[in-house]
């Protein structure tokens, strides 16, 4: 089973990047990110058309994250649990029935954070201290469950190009780092660094500068696996090809292949 996250920055203006991609890819289950569209105005009829259920969390203008899953829902769970007062749309669940049982996906935006002076850094932290309280709820149940998303963290200097451009930004300060870890720490697998330790992998590549064409860029989407995920881990990769498409988001497709089968 194919499981992949995008920050897509703009599904309707992407819709024909989105609808080619899943045609070339062929991903099983596909969590988005920034799909900045309200749950109304998501391009629905051009996914369903290529086979996909969709199940969406919008919010007007910026931020939303969507599931798009060649297989039926069992549940869908909108919003990250512990702060009843947060109405950003950041947070989408989904549970799949498989061959072993249960699967659990999430497609999670995290907060940027930026600037780190600003009331925005610790809406951040507090929103990782949420989501490591909720994942250690999850993991209670023992079933393979999939955590995609723009964490908006880089966890180490390696996963930079110019790891020195990033010490101000709150996406590389150390107590982001160290939420991130404390995740991991929980018994959670990053995909991507359990099948490569090269220093150039990156997933997001900014529009200025020419980032894209110099390879500056940064790993900031991740899939955390927890133990019963981890255990079928086949292979992850990143999508690269899809930034150089005409209006690409500037993030690309990471994708990870886990030996599950649906029921």
């Amino acid at each position: 089973m194919k499981i992949v996250t995008w920050n897509i920055n703009g599904v309707r203006a992407r819709i024909g990047n989105l609808t080619h991609w899943l045609t070339e890819s062929q991903p099983d289950i596909v969590c988005l990110q920034e799909i900045k569209s309200v749950d109304e105005g998501f391009p629905r009829a051009e996914i369903e058309t290529l086979g996909y259920n969709v199940e969406t969390h919008g919010q007007k203008g910026f931020n939303g994250v969507a599931l798009l899953s060649k297989f039926p829902f069992d549940e869908v769970t909108r919003g990250l649990p512990g702060d009843d007062s947060d109405e950003q749309a950041r947070f989408i669940e989904g549970v799949f029935s498989t061959d072993r049982g249960a699967l659990r996906v999430a497609s999670l935006y995290l907060p940027n954070g930026n600037p780190v002076d600003s009331d925005k850094f610790p809406y951040k932290l507090a929103w990782m201290a949420r989501l490591e309280r909720w994942a250690r709820s999850r993991l209670d149940l023992e079933e393979p469950l999939v955590l995609a998303g723009d964490y908006n963290v880089i966890p180490e200097p390696r996963d930079a190009r110019f790891p020195e451009n990033w010490v101000n930004d709150a996406l590389f300060q150390p107590e982001t780092r160290a939420a991130f870890r404390r995740l991991a720490a929980l018994g959670f697998t990053e995909a991507v660094r359990a099948t490569s330790d090269s220093s150039d992998i990156y997933t997001f590549w900014d529009y200025q500068a020419g980032a894209w064409q110099k390879n500056n860029g940064i790993r900031i989407d991740h899939l955390m696996l927890s133990p019963e995920a981890a255990d079928r881990l086949v292979s992850a990769n990143v999508e690269k090809h899809v930034r150089a498409w005409e209006k690409p988001s500037d993030h690309v497709p990471v994708a990870v292949e886990l030996d599950v089968r649906p029921a």
